[in-house]
């Protein structure tokens, strides 16, 4: 079998593989997150316990042997470890605020923009580089403890391997790979004034870094390999590679990502260019902040469980009777398709009439066309296809399909363990049915009176958009 790891930011899980990619077993454990005044941090030996534990539940119910594992998992924040990959304290996650002061600095400063038109990465207050400019300042002794700032998924793979520190150019896109070359740019180090931290950035492994297991989890001696993160890993596992083409990732994150060969680092920074394993082509990337979360807060909010969702869209009309929804709930603001650090979520057209339906379908509304914009800005313009846990609501994707004025490829199960697999299959020569692994299990048609006034909708948002950007600003 083949097992693929994907360790997100509030769910571990490994997925085992046939041959044919046929899933065979899932299993997941929930890790917790730690939200205190914009600072967002997780415990790193809980994330890796939480790992050993997938693989050991996965390796028991499937009782084949390994034949490869494929790792992947969040993307940004900064995980600290020292020389044997332990933790000198706990992960800052990509979620986290602390460093909005210093990128709203940098946006006022050109800084910003300067590291954008160098590595078309857009900074964001939870990405590296913010992140370890304000540890510099405020916690200089834990990085002097440190061995090496490394992402989510290289702390499981050093731990699970004992290889040396090591990312891969996916991860290592934000914010310090320069992507024509495909190794760090010094100068984007100066520019965040971290050159005298530049040894803590982990050596950039191209292709993938590969290494055996020592018998956590998996078998020793399973092969192992790093990445991609879970971007580009679930591009690779719903079959996006082609240019044009665009996958919408309706997870914790609303990821928008589009497949390309042109590097345009013009225009308004934003998002992101993700290296991948073929130098020459990128996934032009905008990840926005919130998805599912957004729509979870609501819920919670309103008292509404989550299997009544699918009632509650089909028993509100489009429009949600006036109700509006911007969802940018995130603490550390928004990073795309622009950059807004203090932007926050606004409900606007409620009233004592108003329903929870009501609620309910405007944030999914909302999540929409912040979708739209996101894809727009990505410049998509071949075929659709859509994974992550909104699929699993039918009405959902209706809607979005509605919103998004297209027809949605829709790819369920495991897609990010799905592509590690198929990633790591591709770093040691083993031939995988990358067509069979990737075929969408459904195709959703937008209903063309929905589309059209979802359109109209959606001119509307961007008005809201731009007048809530303006207060954001004061």
């Amino acid at each position: 079998m083949y097992v693929g790891i994907d360790v997100g930011t509030s769910m571990v899980k490994a997925a085992a593989f046939d041959a044919t990619g046929r899933e065979l077993a899932v299993a997941s454990r929930p890790v917790e997150l730690s939200l205190h005044g914009g600072v967002v941090e997780q415990d790193m030996e809980e994330v890796y316990g939480a790992v050993v534990a997938v693989l050991g539940e996965i390796t028991g119910r499937v009782p084949e042997p390994v034949e490869l594992a494929g790792l992947t998992g969040q993307g940004d924040g900064v995980w600290l470890v020292d020389g044997e990959g332990r933790p000198v304290r706990p992960a800052a996650s990509w979620m986290d605020g602390r460093a909005h002061e210093l990128v709203d600095r940098w946006l006022a400063d050109g800084t910003f923009e300067s590291v954008f038109r160098r590595t078309g990465s857009a900074m964001f207050p939870g990405c590296p580089g913010p992140l370890l400019a304000w540890l510099d300042r405020h916690e200089p002794k834990v990085l002097d403890a440190a061995k090496a700032a490394l992402y989510c998924k290289d702390m499981v793979f050093l731990r699970l391997t004992g290889a040396g520190p090591a990312t891969d150019v996916s991860d290592a896109s934000m914010p310090f790979l320069d992507p024509r070359i495909r190794t760090y740019d010094d100068r984007v180090v100066e520019l965040l004034g971290l050159a005298h931290r530049r040894a803590l950035l982990a050596p950039v492994s191209d292709p993938v870094a590969t290494a055996e297991a020592r018998g956590e989890g998996l078998p020793s001696g399973t092969r192992v390999a790093n990445g991609p993160y879970d971007l580009p890993a679930c591009a690779l596992g719903a079959g996006v590679t082609s240019p044009g083409d665009g996958l919408l990732i309706v997870g914790t994150c609303l990821a928008s990502l589009v497949a390309t060969t042109e590097l345009d680092l013009t225009g308004e920074p934003a998002g992101l260019y993700i290296s991948t394993d073929r130098p020459g082509h990128w996934l032009r990337a905008m990840p926005a902040m919130v998805g599912t979360a957004a729509l979870d807060w609501v819920l919670s909010t309103t008292g509404v469980r989550h299997d009544e969702v699918d009632g509650l869209l089909a028993g509100t009309p489009p429009g949600s009777h006036g109700v509006r929804v911007l969802p940018y709930f995130a603490p550390s603001g928004e990073r795309a398709p622009f950059v807004e650090p203090r932007l926050r979520a606004e409900l606007t057209g409620v009233c004592l009439e108003s329903t929870r339906g009501d609620l309910v379908r405007a944030t999914c509304e909302g999540i929409g066309y912040a979708a739209r914009h996101c894809l727009e800005a990505a410049g998509l313009t071949g075929s659709l296809a859509v994974c992550g846990g909104g699929t699993r609501s039918s009405a959902w994707m209706r809607l979005l399909a509605d919103v998004l004025g297209r027809p949605l490829r829709v790819v369920e199960g495991e897609v990010g363990a799905r592509g590690a697999v198929l990633a790591a299959a591709e770093r040691y020569g083993v031939g995988l049915d990358a067509r069979a692994w990737t075929k969408p299990t459904a195709v959703v048609e937008p209903d063309p009176d929905r589309a059209a006034f979802y359109t109209r909708g959606y001119a509307e948002h961007l008005d809201r958009l731009a007048q809530a950007r303006d207060r954001a600003r004061t």
